[in-house]
């Protein structure tokens, strides 16, 4: 079957995969939509990790099921799911201890296009269905879930961790489209200042319509001069890490209030080596800032909850589709647009024909 890999290092292209064998959890999918993620972006060309050869790619799906195995019982051959991002093996034993990103071995909840093949195939398997797929509700669109399986619950998972209050000044980092879920969570969650740090007009235009007070440009001024100004020098109540270089952690701490500020880091910072921690801001240790570093949460129920959201209006996600391609084959042309990053776009959707 044909699939879109990675070849090695900085090179993808298409390649004829094998047919994913079915487990007797498993389910067997054909996608019906898909997204190239920013991770798919540091996966091909950002080094990291060794990787497979000729890994299938891709782990932004809704997809229509094709064959079940003999201990499934929810999911039936033609239904369509969307399919998380990150899929646990809810039955490894560190799951009992609560650890459900991690629990066999580092991101081990994080499996499609890492440690086994993607969705950007023609077909893909999904080890355990009753525990991972989820249920679209009816009048949810494709776009809609299809944001849902990794940057609605990657977003909401740094509100989550920054521990907002209600009456809270928040301070999000990069309004990428992971960065502008975090604005509209942090708006559910009770902030009632969110100071969204980006510059590219589409970005600036969606984060106030999702919630934002006020975007701040790191281009205009140091970022931490900007928030420490509007907050009379006391720093913001949480800052949520969504994207930028090394140096945006340093300034998360630099900006969140001593005692019982909270950093949550969702970015991923590639490459080796150490993040920069501010000694002085940092209360040379002894500042009280709790830092926070997650992985998004995934798995059926999860999922399932945010549609449920989606469903009853509370969000909007469809509003990061910004570019719709159609056809398996465009896979590759929306990957680069991811990486290249024109100025219209937020997110790109690929549909079958």
């Amino acid at each position: 079957m044909k699939a879109f890999v990675l070849k090695e290092p900085g090179v993808v292209g298409w390649a004829q995969a094998p047919e994913p064998k079915l487990t007797p959890y498993g389910a067997i999918m054909e996608p019906v939509a898909m997204a190239p993620c920013s991770s798919d972006v540091h996966t091909v060309f950002g080094g990291g990790s060794r990787k497979a050869p000729n890994l299938v790619l891709g782990h932004e799906c809704v997809a229509r099921v094709v064959e079940v195995g003999e201990m499934v019982e929810d999911f039936r051959p033609g239904e369509v799911a969307a399919v998380p991002a990150i899929t646990p093996d809810w039955r490894a034993r560190g799951i009992q201890e609560h650890n459900f990103k991690h629990a066999s071995a580092p991101f081990s909840g994080h499996q499609l296009g890492r440690s086994q093949p993607g969705v950007f195939s023609e077909r893909f398997l999904v080890p355990d269905a009753d525990t991972t797929l989820a249920k679209i509700p009816q009048g949810v669109s494709l776009e809609q879930a299809l944001m849902c399986v990794d940057v609605v619950t990657t977003g909401f998972t740094g509100v989550e961790n920054a521990s907002i209050k209600f009456g809270d000044t928040v301070v999000i980092m990069g309004i990428g489209p992971v960065g502008l879920m975090a604005v509209a969570g942090a708006a559910l969650k009770g902030a009632s200042r969110i100071l969204a740090v980006g510059s590219r007009p589409v970005c600036v235009e969606r984060a106030l319509e999702m919630g934002a007070s006020e975007v701040l440009s790191y281009k205009d001024k140091d970022v931490t001069a900007q928030v420490l100004e509007r907050t009379g020098g006391v720093g913001a109540d949480s800052v949520i890490i969504c994207g930028g270089g090394d140096e945006v952690f340093a300034q998360a701490v630099d900006m969140v209030r001593y005692g019982v500020g909270v950093v949550s880091n969702i970015n991923y910072f590639g490459g080796t080596g150490s993040l920069p921690f501010p000694k002085f801001s940092g209360g040379r240790g002894m500042a009280g800032k709790t830092i926070r570093t997650e992985l998004a949460e995934g798995g059926r129920v999860r999922i399932e909850r945010i549609l449920g959201m989606v469903e009853y209006g509370r969000i909007h996600p469809e509003r990061l589709v910004t570019h719709c391609l159609k056809g398996f084959d465009k896979i590759e042309e929306a990957l680069y647009l991811m990486r290249d990053k024109p100025k219209d776009l937020i997110k790109v959707m690929v549909t079958m024909e």
